[in-house]
Parts: structure tokens; C-alpha cells; sequence
């Protein structure tokens, strides 16, 4: 590929990304527009303007309280993420490496995924009580289950001759799952860890207003205690403004990055 046609392929990205861009700062003003028009002769407690919203996010910001309560509920988040993301993989692995054993196990996995992320709080509050537990374990049994099926699943879809021609060769079994599976449920582990990982944000929150005494959750709960309209939906805005940042400056970097081969591949 020459200096030109790289320049050329540049430019295209940039003039797409920027189509991209623009479209969506129109969508955002069209929604604002229409927010501020529903508000009008609604009272504040039952739907804020944006302006109103915009001077309680700007008081919650400011306030002493706001980036514990946010940084509480990450790493709440991330603990029991990152428990499932362990246990998720090495079960799917299990499984999907041992037929017999992911077979007898399937209906325990079908059970699991039918429960509630509501009944996990439930059970969590009369487990742990009222602490960062509640929240870690209604996060890793709601984000397990995603990452475990999707982990399994591509275990399964390993070519079976190559792992025969491993055994052949008398490769450990740690070596097969490290140098066959573990590459080939990659795609498969993301894809599902994406999903668990915005599953956990949404769950925490449930967890959070009956089973904790400080993070976003319990300072939701606490704004519709009061009515403080303006101030759950400034919370709202900061976990969306939260996530599209996770989503695009931490998720799609990290996936362009790990599946680079495939482009490459395509080229």
C-alpha cells in the first residue's frame, strides 16, 4: 500500500468520523429541544428543563459527596465484574472443553439465567446486609451467566482435530486451553464481557437503593425520597455521560486493538 493511498484512506476516516460526529450532536440538540419543549407548564417535580437539570448536576459536582458516591459505585462494579469475568471464563472453559460436563450442568446455567437481578438483591440483603457485598454479588451473578454462555459457546466451536493433534504431540492440558482455546474464545469472551459490563452498571443501581448506605444508587433513592426530580435526572446523565465515555474511549480502542488481525486479515 503506498504513502498516497494511505493519506487517501486517512482522510476518508476522518471525513466519515466527522459525518458521524455531526449527526450525532444534531441528534443530541433535537433531543434537548424536544425535552425543553415537554417541559414547558410541567412542573419541575415532575419533569425538569434541561436548565434546571444542568444547575443541579453543576451543585452535584460541586457537592462533597459526589465523586465518592461515583467512585464507590465503580469499584463496586468493577469487583464484581471482574470476579464473574474470572469464574465466567474458567467455567466456560471447563465446560466447553468437557462436553459430558457442560451437558450435565446446561439446565443449572438455564435456571440461572431465568432469575432476577430484583430476587439476587433480595437474597444479598439477607446474606450480606447492608455493605459493598450486596452490590459485588447481585453485579457477578447478573454479569456471570453472560460471560460464561458466551465463553462456553466459543469453547465449543474450538476445531476438535486441532486439539487431537495437541494431544498427539502429549501438549499438557494447560498448554491446550492457553495456546488453542483461550485464543479462539477471545472474540467470543468480549463480546460477552461488553454485555455483562453494562448489565453490572444498570444492576449495581438496584442493588444500591435497597442494600447500601452510600453510592449512586442510594443517592438516587435518596432525590426520589424527596422529589428532587432535577437531581435523579442529573445522576441519570452522569452515568450516561459515564458509560459513552467507557464505551468509546476505553471498549472500542481496547476491541480495535485485540481483533487488529482481522482487519488485517480482510486487507
Amino acid at each position: 500500500m503506498t504513502q498516497t493511498s494511505i493519506s487517501a484512506e486517512r482522510a476518508s476516516a476522518w471525513r466519515v468520523l466527522g459525518g458521524n460526529a455531526g449527526r450525532r450532536l444534531l441528534l443530541v440538540a433535537l433531543l434537548l429541544a424536544a425535552w425543553a419543549f415537554a417541559a414547558r407548564g410541567v412542573p419541575a417535580y415532575i419533569l425538569p428543563g434541561p436548565a434546571r437539570v444542568a444547575d443541579a448536576l453543576g451543585r452535584l459536582v460541586s457537592s462533597d459527596t459526589f465523586w465518592r458516591d461515583l467512585g464507590v459505585t465503580f469499584w463496586r462494579v468493577i469487583a464484581g465484574f471482574s470476579l464473574a469475568a474470572v469464574a465466567g471464563t474458567a467455567l466456560g472453559l471447563l465446560f466447553g472443553s468437557r462436553r459430558k460436563l457442560g451437558e450435565f450442568f446446561e439446565p443449572v446455567l438455564a435456571v440461572t439465567n431465568t432469575i432476577s437481578s430484583a430476587i439476587w438483591a433480595i437474597f444479598a440483603i439477607i446474606w450480606f446486609g447492608i455493605s459493598n457485598a450486596t452490590t459485588i454479588f447481585v453485579v457477578f451473578m447478573t454479569a456471570l451467566p453472560l460471560i460464561l454462555t458466551n465463553v462456553w459457546q466459543g469453547a465449543r466451536s474450538v476445531r476438535a482435530d486441532l486439539v487431537e493433534l495437541a494431544r498427539s504431540f502429549r501438549m499438557p492440558p494447560l498448554r491446550i486451553l492457553r495456546t488453542i482455546y483461550l485464543p479462539s474464545i477471545l472474540p467470543d469472551f468480549f463480546s460477552g464481557a461488553r454485555l455483562a459490563f453494562g448489565f453490572g452498571w444498570r444492576v449495581s443501581l438496584v442493588a444500591e437503593t435497597i442494600g447500601a448506605s452510600n453510592g449512586v444508587g442510594y443517592r438516587l433513592r435518596q432525590a426520589a425520597d424527596l422529589v428532587q426530580t432535577d437531581q435523579v435526572f442529573a445522576w441519570t446523565i452522569t452515568l450516561v455521560g459515564l458509560m459513552v465515555l467507557i464505551e468509546f474511549c476505553v471498549l472500542k480502542p481496547l476491541e480495535t486493538h485485540l481483533f487488529r488481525w482481522r482487519r488485517a486479515a480482510a486487507d
